[in-house]
């Protein structure tokens, strides 16, 4: 069902030196209720350039001490902000549900799971070490030794609007860095709650600030600062490639970006537990999830039995509000995207691809006030059709059929991205050949392809990120650190007597 109490709207402000601030520009933006335009979230700060500066000026001066605080008093903050989160959970994740648009059990879902990575990277931040090396000089003690940063810019999307700046803001945090976040102007509360329960768990000031509003005010002046040390970003590969033009070259960078990711199905596979994977990475989250399944690739035998199968349970799915549990599919997160997917439907029409279920606007009642689109599967796809080569985000899958399981496997890397793939199939040798040649940072195996351990390395290839620098896992700590190596050499030990 959809939010029908019309809440007085509430204005809220940055946090920038360990205080709740007013934008000095004056001005503010409203968030809004995807799944009712009427219902205002929020308002908060039209940050400007000068906003930036402040919180830049801020996260410098904290750095001089933050990085020398003891890892565990950091580790005792960082868990105590995960106490608080979770503390807050129902009503964190209806927030969540509210301002995004996923269902209530997914937003759930999601501030569990930032929990988990705050006490992960509390956990983690305690075995930061180097190496010691042998030396041939008896005199001389070689080893490595590792320091933060600096000033950390983190800048994050909307569909993941806690879960994916937790992934960035912990190991930055943990590591000795402070922090300057800007979050997508589409789900500015929940940034906002994260950084409440920041404040509260006792982070000293400049350690960590938060500053919203748009991308040319906010975020451009953040990522090109000559004070900011890395950036770490999660979004379009546009995006990514605008911001890489920008920063300085003594900048570190980490860029999360787009995928096309197929999910192969080969002559084999149990054609009932195919189509759930599809649906699942295709269509959960509303298809706005950079793993999420936008092709699937099929081999030719049993190409029919999956596609009337796949129709069936499309045509069965309930698309509404998150809010109501029969819900399976919100709506997408806002105009533009409503706008996006559907000029991608015409576009596959145009095209030629068969529009085999669903794609329509969905209108009457509560439908009026969101942005509503049944899930679409088009069948006869050409793995050239932009509908099968660009990033499409939202509710959408291509079925693409093939003939062998090498030309499956040739098409499923024909495209710029390489995040996420995944196959289904019984067979050892194929999916061992699969994994092997498969160019994508993460591959699953009669698994979706969306969604990732806390502590596995994530990350894409190609167009779909850096790769030099994993998320998630110890080996996300890498990017926020920098290491010296230390030759030291001892004097002479000279004894009064011999041995």
């Amino acid at each position: 069902m959809t939010v029908k109490a019309r809440l007085a709207v509430e204005t809220y402000r940055n946090l920038v030196n360990g205080e709740w601030t007013e934008s000095l520009g004056g001005e503010t933006f409203d968030s809004v209720n995807p799944a009712d335009t009427e219902d205002v979230v929020g308002r908060f700060q039209a940050s400007v350039p000068e906003d930036v500066e402040r919180a830049v000026a801020a996260a410098e001066r904290a750095f001089r001490t933050w990085k020398d605080v003891p890892p565990s008093r950091k580790a005792a903050m960082m868990f105590k902000a995960a106490d608080l989160l979770e503390a807050r959970l129902e009503t964190l994740a209806a927030e969540l549900t509210r301002e995004e648009g996923k269902t209530l059990l997914n937003s759930m879902a999601e501030v569990k799971r930032s929990v988990q990575t705050l006490r992960y990277y509390a956990s983690e931040g305690m075995n930061v070490a180097g190496t010691t090396l042998p030396s041939d000089d008896p005199a001389t003690f070689v080893y490595t030794k590792k320091e933060p940063l600096g000033v950390v810019a983190v800048i994050t999307p909307w569909n993941f609007p806690l879960s994916i700046p937790v992934r960035k803001i912990a190991p930055a945090l943990v590591t000795g860095n402070t922090v300057v976040f800007k979050p997508a102007s589409d789900t500015p509360l929940v940034a906002y709650r994260l950084a409440e329960a920041i404040h509260e768990a006792g982070f000293p000031p400049g350690v960590f600030n938060l500053v919203t509003g748009s991308a040319s005010q906010a975020g451009k002046p953040l990522t090109s600062h000559q004070a900011v040390k890395a950036v770490t970003f999660t979004g379009s590969t546009a995006a990514g490639e605008q911001i890489q033009r920008t920063v300085s070259l003594s900048t570190r960078t980490q860029f999360e970006l787009g995928g096309k990711n197929p999910l192969i199905v080969l002559d084999d596979a149990d054609i009932d537990f195919a189509v759930e994977l599809a649906v699942k990475g295709g269509f959960e989250l509303t298809g706005q999830a950079c793993t999420g399944t936008s092709r699937v690739i099929v081999m030719e035998a049993v190409h029919d039995a999956f596609v009337e199968k796949l129709i069936e349970r499309t045509r069965t799915m309930t698309v509404g509000s998150g809010f109501d549990s029969a819900s399976e599919i919100g709506p997408l997160a806002n105009r533009s995207q409503l706008d996006n997917v559907l000029s991608y439907i015409r576009v596959g029409q145009d095209e030629g691809a068969d529009l085999a279920a669903g794609g329509e606007r969905l209108t009457g009642g509560d439908y009026d006030r969101g942005y509503y689109v049944r899930p679409a599967v088009f069948t006869g796809v050409n793995p050239k059709m932009r509908i099968a080569q660009e990033e499409i985000f939202g509710p959408v899958i291509s079925v693409i059929k093939v003939k062998c399981f090498n030309k499956a496997l040739k098409v499923a890397n024909g495209v710029q991205y390489g995040l996420s793939a995944s196959i289904c199939t019984a067979s050892p040798e194929r999916i061992q050949y699969f994994i092997d040649h498969m160019d994508s940072g993460l591959v699953k195996v009669n698994a979706p392809t969306t969604g990732n351990a806390v502590n596995a390395p994530f990350g894409g290839l190609k167009m779909s990120g850096t790769g030099t620098y994993r998320e998630a896992g110890r080996a996300a700590l890498d990017f926020y650190l920098r290491e010296k190596t230390v030759y030291q050499q001892a004097r002479p030990i000279k004894f009064c007597c011999s041995l």
